[in-house]
């Protein structure tokens, strides 16, 4: 697997760690109950992603930007004056 795949994807210990479950199917299980999206793979791993995850438990490495948006005070004030 390559570096980027495995920073997208949790690794099988950390799957493991998350649902308290070794099995696949246990995990799965346990997934299901914390609303954690997920998919098998074709070999019966379970592949999460970690930035879902890291969204889910409120913990993004870097904090969205959000842009304000205000009206157009200046614009609005023009239009007051014309009439």
């Amino acid at each position: 697997m390559t570096e980027s795949a495995q920073n997208m994807f949790l690794t099988r210990d950390e799957i493991a760690e998350l649902t308290m479950r070794i099995q696949s199917a246990a995990q799965i299980k346990a997934l299901r109950g914390m609303c954690i999206e997920h998919r098998r793979r074709p070999d019966g791993s379970v592949a999460v992603l970690r930035l879902h995850v890291q969204q889910l438990f409120g913990c993004t490495l870097e904090k969205e930007k959000r842009q304000v948006s205000e009206p157009n005070w200046g614009a609005l004030h023009a239009t007051q004056k014309k009439s």
